[in-house]
């Protein structure tokens, strides 16, 4: 396995990156880009099918417009999180890596430490999920018939995100029970996965309308 690269080192942003080669960098045997980025990945894809269908709804809906901007602003958030998150794996594995000091911290304490600080980038990952599929739900409902399918598919990728993100943050913080942080990645979580069900549930009333 490859040793800690500092962040961004010797590869391309991933935001840089032409879509096959971020995949070719996933599927690569190194732990980053791993589970955190694909999330943050996910939660931006979610994030501009939303703007992309309320921008089309703007004769059904009134607000479709703020609906958009909204959505295009968690865009410009999710977007650069999957490097973020890689790098902050990198932490984690320096932290892993780097031998015990008599005169220092344990490495169980800077591991510790470092999967504390990681954990922020898929906690605004399940934020910014929960967020996106709030958005999609309102389109689903009332939007463009013709993208509520879209939309749909916007919902169940931001909540997928939502759940992943929280997973990672749970498992990051299992050393630290008092940290509050994985509470409320999981409460995201469950939020985003109700509103995707609702985001079906109006996708599934317009075909039975049409049919």
């Amino acid at each position: 396995m490859p040793g800690p690269r500092a962040p961004g080192a010797g590869r391309a942003g991933y935001l840089d990156m032409r879509v096959g080669e971020f995949l070719d960098a996933l599927a690569a045997a190194r732990p980053d880009p791993g589970g955190g980025s694909a999330a943050a990945l996910s939660v931006a894809l979610a994030a501009a099918l939303c703007a992309m269908t309320a921008e089309l709804s703007a004769r059904r809906l009134a607000h479709a417009p703020e609906l958009a901007e909204d959505a295009r602003g968690l865009l410009r958030r999710a977007a650069p999180l999957a490097q973020a998150d890689a790098d902050a794996y990198a932490g984690v594995l320096a932290a892993q890596r780097a031998p015990d000091e008599p005169a220092g911290r344990p490495r169980e304490q800077r591991t510790s430490a470092a999967l504390a600080q990681a954990s922020a980038v898929p906690l605004e990952v399940a934020e910014i999920g929960d967020r996106v599929a709030a958005l999609a739900v309102e389109v689903a409902a009332r939007g463009n018939p013709s993208v509520r399918g879209d939309a749909l598919t916007a919902a169940r990728l931001a909540a997928a995100a939502a759940q992943a993100a929280a997973a990672l943050v749970r498992i990051n913080l299992a050393g630290t029970p008092d940290d509050p942080r994985p509470a409320r990645a999981s409460h995201l979580a469950a939020r985003a996965a109700r509103l995707a069900a609702q985001a079906a549930t109006h996708a599934g009333d317009a075909v039975r309308a049409r049919n």
